[in-house]
């Protein structure tokens, strides 16, 4: 059963000054002084950005790949260590699966076997699905000012269109040409079957659902 602490500074000025090292270190073995855990190696990440995944680190990546049932990991923080709520919330669903305790100095110690543990993983969750939503709305606006753009985004390419250079849909002069006839022969009156079998006759096969899509405006 094994010991470890970890540490995080983002900016490559903190890394060389590496005062919030220090002081990180300091009360990481301060804490495992009080608790009677002898620490066996304290993992230090300088100058990596909060917003890089713990697993995509290079001393997190190590210290997950080498923990074991029975170990404890100390840090000062919750965002030295995690990006989100949503990130901290699946790194401590996995330590409590394998075994491994976490004690964040800053929430009250350890936060995956005590009684704050139910607290923390509470209140994470809450703040996880918020992030969660932000998110969608974030991707949600990002796809309608493409959309309001004309951008491609993604899935089948649409009749009567391409994807450009740029990524924006450019129009297809023939096959344009078959949807304004298409659109006609809706406008007059004409049902779905009878223009799918009318375009098929000029060599343009068009399923129901495509041909809907492609006369909603009429």
């Amino acid at each position: 059963m094994a010991v470890y602490g970890y540490a995080r500074v983002s900016t490559r000025a903190q890394a060389e000054e590496g005062e919030s090292l220090d002081v990180q270190q300091r009360q990481i073995a301060g804490y495992a002084l009080m608790h009677g855990l002898s620490l066996d190696r304290m993992f230090v990440e300088r100058g990596v950005s909060g917003s890089v995944p713990l697993i995509d680190r290079p001393q997190g990546s190590v210290l997950l790949a080498g923990l074991k049932q029975g170990d404890t990991v100390i840090t000062a923080k919750l965002d030295r260590m995690f990006r989100s709520a949503l990130d901290a919330l699946g790194v401590l669903g996995e330590l409590k699966a394998r075994g491994v305790s976490l004690h964040m100095i800053d929430l009250g110690g350890d936060v995956t076997g005590n009684g704050i543990s139910k607290l923390v993983f509470t209140i994470l969750s809450a703040v996880a699905e918020a992030e969660r939503d932000r998110i969608r709305e974030r991707v949600s606006q990002v796809k309608e000012d493409q959309r309001g753009r004309g951008r491609y985004l993604g899935g089948k390419v649409p009749f009567g269109f391409m994807v450009g250079e740029d990524g924006s849909l450019v129009p297809v002069v023939g096959q344009q040409a078959v949807i304004c006839k298409a659109m006609a022969l809706r406008a007059d009156g004409h049902p779905l079957r009878a223009i799918q079998a009318t375009l098929a006759a000029d060599g343009h096969k068009l399923s129901l659902d495509a041909l809907q899509r492609v006369v909603k405006g009429a």
